[in-house]
């Protein structure tokens, strides 16, 4: 049987935990960042995990992760 392709793009946004979840970043972070809180900009840049009614679909994307 041939190899799976993994989804680069899927690749390049998500990494998998040592628990099988998905570890993902935060959106709103890019610009207009003047009128969002020093606390708001602070909390964007830890790490979230992929809900669990998306992680079927990250995985499917990410075969080997």
């Amino acid at each position: 049987m041939p190899k799976m392709k993994t989804r680069k793009s899927a690749a390049k946004r998500f990494k998998a935990t040592g628990t099988g979840e998905f570890k993902r970043a935060k959106a709103f972070k890019k610009h207009i960042l003047e009128k969002k809180s020093p606390a708001r900009k602070r909390n964007l840049r830890k790490a979230a995990l992929v809900s669990k009614s998306d992680h079927e679909r990250v995985a499917r994307m990410l075969p080997y992760a």
